[in-house]
């Protein structure tokens, strides 16, 4: 059998989604790995404990403040897909608060014969009694939007409505919103989001809109939206093109837009009297270069006059980054990475009324802790300077605190409990070395009587895209089946992730993609050279472009692993563009259409890579059939391709569960415990 082919793709009827031919394909596949990883009694007690501690009423329900209320979506074992609730702060500061039920999805289920999932709520300022309701069958990028009364905890009869598809509603005021979703042949761009976004008067049909943008069919997404700031309420057209590529208009009154003229790749935040902007290129304007991973900020109207003198907030340097920021009413807090952990900043704006360029002033945040990842929000940012302040590591249940007023000492308001015992393990930081030279750091999580013998089990997980960092963070699920049993494991911030700011991310982009694999690959063999773990007891874990990650390392570094898992991924990077959202990453991996870029991209496309004459590690692939991001047909492929060359793999696919893999609680215990169950039937001492 010799390798699939640019050209010749035998198992592309996998990629008929819901066909009854692919479906029975999939189901005798699920069958298979079911009796082989889920029939033991080990299996049914881990799914049980997982289960047990995703149905915790123990967690901390998160919540947002929109008038005197404090908001939270809540899923438990006693409602399934959840329900939507509110309490005040006076209750939200008891161990059990008393919640008002506004939207139970079960019960709305049950009545409309449904599979909903939350997707989100929207609350029209400033009384907050009409909301715009987001709802996906399955869990599904695509939704409906529906308005809700608050008041009455009822639909709006006759209230806005969008049918499912790819898109949103946006509130303009209360009788006319902006909606940009599928209008109709043409209406959607080739990633399949909307290209048209439109104003929408209460009472008419959707049809009669009327247009306030339309983009381009190579496109990404193009949206609108109002900020409701009071006294700084304008309107925004934004058009993306790709990742990173975006244009931001201000729209007029009259409807007329003007491009805030800065570059597509910088970040452009407009809050009140300024406007921020963070570069993730070089910037030479106004005389000055500000380089790529800074942060800017002048007065937006002075800006939008033609001024173009900007005080620089933050300038990264060889080991510090912009994790973010949040502006409470007075001050603007920056979160600094410095080699993947978190300081926090106060910010003083000066008078709005003070020159362009005049500097702002800066102290540390009061009371941050020293170690552990610290974020910080905004509780309403434009009523007070109170925060909320969330603190954990890998080992570290999460607390959350509210932090009353910038300066004032933190008041902890619900910690999560232990849901493993981590006494037993400990926390480095470690840096290998990438085969260029760079220097990778990597976060282990290790018994603390560890043996340097090669034989320990460990787990090393990684993502390396998108900009996005991987911080440590408390994951009672990896605690409960993993660390718990003696398991080590560790968490790569390869290049493509943000831990280094747009640099990090840049440097793995399409030609140089090899390099984050590269410094993934470092990171296992500084691991074994450590005597950490040997390629017998090493398996590899990554989902979406982490899925891309692990199944290049399953094709290109074989000998390194003992047990590959491949969730969600991306594989076929001949077709992934003509794959549901995948021309919309053409930005981060190429263009395959383009001979001279299929020629680098053919080089991490695991599809394409896998020799059936090469022995590989044993292997698992989960995904959903309701992915409508990452198309499952990457998965059902690889696993056919796979099977046909009798390789040790097996395949798991979720009907519902969306990009995630999992609709609800007991969908998600059950796909972790497969792969935990499979990690540890390869790789046990």
């Amino acid at each position: 059998m010799s390798r699939i082919s640019a050209d010749h793709d035998p198992y592309q009827w996998l990629e008929d989604v819901e066909g009854e031919r692919a479906l029975d394909w999939v189901r005798q596949r699920n069958a298979k790995a079911e009796a082989e990883l889920a029939a033991t009694p080990e299996f049914k007690r881990l799914e049980a404990e997982l289960l047990e501690i995703y149905d915790s009423d123990a967690r901390i329900p998160g919540v947002s403040k929109m008038g005197d209320y404090y908001y939270n979506f809540w899923r438990d074992k006693n409602n399934e897909r959840g329900l939507w609730r509110r309490t005040t702060l006076e209750e939200y500061r008891k161990d059990n608060p008393q919640w008002e039920v506004l939207l139970d999805l079960d019960a709305l289920n049950k009545a409309e014969g449904e599979n909903w999932v939350w997707a989100g709520a929207d609350c029209l300022r400033p009384d907050y009694q009409r909301c715009l309701i987001a709802l996906s069958r399955g869990g599904a990028d695509a939704n409906v939007t529906r308005e809700f009364d608050l008041a009455s905890k009822q639909w709006v009869d006759g209230g806005f409505y969008r049918p499912e598809a790819k898109g949103g509603l946006q509130w303009i005021d209360r009788d006319t919103v902006y909606v940009f979703t599928d209008f109709g042949d043409g209406s959607m761009t080739s990633s399949g989001y909307p290209r048209i976004v439109k104003q929408w008067r209460r009472g008419t049909p959707m049809s009669e809109a009327q247009v306030v943008y339309e983009g381009q069919a190579g496109d990404m997404y193009i949206s609108a939206s109002r900020d409701h700031t009071p006294g700084h309420e304008r309107d925004f057209v934004s058009r993306t093109l790709a990742f990173y590529n975006d244009e931001l208009y201000l729209r007029g009154a009259d409807g007329a837009l003007t491009k805030i003229d800065v570059p597509n790749s910088a970040q452009a935040d407009v809050r009140r009297d300024w406007l921020l902007v963070a570069p993730r290129d070089p910037w030479t304007v106004g005389g000055r270069t500000y380089p790529a991973g800074s942060l800017l900020a002048t007065n937006f109207d002075a800006f939008m006059g033609g001024a173009r003198e900007f005080a620089v907030l933050f300038t990264p340097t060889d080991t510090t980054s912009l994790a973010g920021y949040t502006f409470t009413n007075n001050h603007l807090v920056l979160n600094v990475l410095e080699d993947v952990k978190n300081t926090l900043h106060v910010l003083t704006p000066p008078a709005a009324d003070a020159a362009a360029g005049t500097a702002w002033d800066s102290a540390p945040l009061a009371h941050a802790p020293a170690i552990g990842t610290v974020s910080v929000g905004a509780v309403d940012r434009d009523e007070s300077d109170a925060l909320w302040m969330t603190v954990n590591d890998y080992l570290t249940p999460t607390t959350l605190s509210l932090i009353p007023d910038i300066g004032a000492q933190p008041e902890p308001l619900k910690s999560m409990p232990a849901f493993f015992d981590a006494d037993t393990h400990e926390v480095k930081q470690h840096f290998a070395t990438s085969k260029d030279g760079t220097r990778v750091p990597y976060f282990i999580v290790q018994p603390k009587d560890l043996t340097l013998d090669g034989s320990n089990p460990t787990l090393l997980y990684g993502y390396g895209g998108f900009e996005i960092s991987l911080t440590p963070g408390y994951s009672a699920g990896v605690g409960k089946a993993w660390l718990e049993q003696g398991g080590t494991y560790v968490v790569a911030n390869i290049r493509g992730g943000g831990e280094y700011g747009p640099r990090w991310h840049q440097a793995a982009l399409k030609a140089n993609r090899h390099k984050a694999y590269e410094d993934f690959a470092a990171v296992a063999q500084d691991l074994i050279a450590r005597k950490v773990t040997s390629p017998a007891h090493l398996g590899v874990r990554g989902g979406s472009n982490g899925g891309l990650l692990t199944g290049n390392m399953l094709t290109q570094y074989p000998e390194l692993f003992g047990a590959i898992i491949i969730q969600v991924p991306l594989l076929d990077m001949r077709r992934y563009h003509r794959l549901l959202a995948g021309a919309s990453w053409m930005a981060e991996y190429g263009d395959p259409d383009k001979a001279e870029e299929w020629q680098f991209i053919q080089g991490f496309s695991p599809y394409h890579l896998y020799d059936p004459a090469r022995t590989y590690p044993p292997t698992i692939l989960l995904t959903s059939t309701r992915d409508d991001r990452v198309h499952p047909g990457h998965a059902r492929k690889m696993m056919a391709l796979m099977e046909a060359a009798g390789a040790d793999v097996r395949y798991y696919e979720n009907i519902e569960g969306g990009h995630g893999g999992a609709a609800n609680n007991q969908q998600a215990a059950h796909m972790d415990a497969l792969y935990y169950t499979f990690l540890w039937k390869h790789l046990k001492k």
